[in-house]
């Protein structure tokens, strides 16, 4: 309510939050590994910090991240194994030596550099701390709920900004007074992410008391996710909680399975009643969004809502220039010449094609294979495929707006282990192998 009342406040709560991790990170010299904490904090305040006018600068999350991790490493360091993460660095600089040669001269090469790189350099960073971290299952979800608060915050700053739908729809297209005023494909996404925990903690944290928290907060977030009519996050996470749940299934003993079942009717049954109201709650019309109709019911032509140009365009210059690319942030200018349309990317694959070449080839292959070897000789991260999947999905609609997909892949990366046991000084400790469990 604070932040409604008055916007410039959400900067005072950014910047007090960064100076707290600061310090308990400096304090505890991360022996727990607050700089994920904090990383997790930042990356889900950051589209709530833009909405209102917190954010110092439009990229300070993603230098949050590479500053938190970075000083992670610092004190921790990181897995010589990680190597491939540093050449995927390295095949970033290629492209912003052509960009220094082909952006115009009234483009600022800085500010195209920071606005197409800060991500994928956010993702590396990440994944150089996080590749075979280890660390009990309690202590990710504390980082997984220190992302969770402020998505929380944003959506109930969503309902008091919008306290009735009906009273700003227009029709089918993404509606910005439903998504505070901003972006809805980027509060989609980071609403997204939101569902997705809450729907992983349902079946990971055995507490009936929290467990009935969450699921109210699922219906929460839910909502405010599917009425700003931005498909994008809503998918995702709906995709990424299916490959959640069917591991955790997969890997569940029978007498687990038991117990999981009623859960997982009940999450559908919370999902369909949520998604009724909302069909109510805007007159059919999200049934027509998801349709890909419009507000008369006709069928619309293009399903991606205009990217699919972007991305043919993006295309045609990896095809013209498939070895060196076309350099970084210069694909703005491309577009405008070959269709008048100056548009920045959607799509993050895409891009790196065409701007990166040959070398956005290989960082991506660098970006997919390294996690798929890891999971081959470490099984213990449950969320591996699922955090994979929100990476991949939300990068191939939203580009790397926003730090969660850099943030998240990091995480897929960990190794998950049981926390140690206090064994009576009278005993010879076990040894690390009998301290620390994997789950299979």
């Amino acid at each position: 309510m604070t932040i409604y009342v008055a916007q410039g406040t959400s900067k005072f709560f950014l910047f007090g939050a960064v100076m707290l991790f600061l310090y308990l990170i400096v304090k505890n010299q991360n022996r727990h590994d607050e700089v994920l904490l904090a990383a997790a904090y930042v990356t889900g305040f950051e589209v709530f910090s833009r909405m209102t006018g917190g954010a110092i600068s439009y990229e300070f999350a993603k230098y949050s991240v590479i500053g938190f991790l970075t000083l992670g490493m610092f004190y921790k360091g990181f897995n010589r194994k990680s190597w491939a993460y540093i050449f995927f660095i390295i095949f970033l600089i290629p492209g912003i030596l052509f960009s220094a040669m082909n952006l115009n001269y009234e483009t600022s090469m800085v500010k195209a550099i920071a606005f197409n790189l800060s991500g994928p350099i956010s993702l590396a960073i990440c994944a150089l701390y996080c590749y075979n971290r280890k660390m009990p299952m309690k202590r990710l979800q504390k980082i997984l709920l220190a992302a969770l608060l402020p998505i929380v915050a944003m959506a109930a700053y969503l309902y008091v900004y919008t306290p009735n739908i009906r009273d700003v729809l227009t029709g089918t297209q993404s509606n910005f007074e439903a998504s505070g005023g901003f972006g809805p494909n980027q509060v989609s996404t980071i609403l997204g992410l939101g569902m997705f925990i809450l729907v992983s903690r349902l079946f990971l944290i055995k507490d009936r008391l929290i467990n009935i928290i969450d699921i109210l907060l699922l219906i929460f977030v839910s909502y405010r996710g599917i009425v700003t009519f931005s498909r994008g996050g809503v998918l995702t996470a709906g995709v990424c909680s299916v490959i959640f749940l069917a591991i955790l299934y997969w890997r569940s003993g029978v007498q687990q399975k038991v117990v999981l079942l009623p859960k997982l009717i009940a999450i559908a049954v919370v999902f369909m009643a949520t998604w009724a109201f909302t069909s109510v709650n805007t007159s059919g019309l999200i049934d027509k969004r998801y349709a890909n109709q419009d507000a008369a019911g006709r069928q619309k032509e293009d399903l991606s809502t205009g990217r699919l140009e972007l991305i043919n365009s993006e295309l045609e210059a990896f095809y013209n220039y498939p070895l060196t690319g076309i350099g970084v942030g210069k694909i703005r200018e491309y577009r405008q010449a070959q269709t008048g349309r100056l548009s920045n990317s959607h799509n993050e694959i895409t891009r790196m094609f065409s701007e990166h070449g040959l070398f956005g080839l290989l960082g991506l292959i660098i970006l997919v294979l390294t996690p798929l070897i890891f999971r081959i000789y470490n099984r213990t991260n449950v969320y591996l495929f699922a955090f994979m999947a929100f990476w991949f999905l939300t990068i191939n609609h939203s580009s790397m707006r926003i730090a969660a997909p850099a943030f998240i892949y990091g995480l897929c990366l960990l190794s998950l282990v049981r926390e140690k046991r206090k064994h009576p000084l009278h005993r010879k400790q076990a040894s690390p192998q009998r301290q620390y469990g994997y789950f299979h």
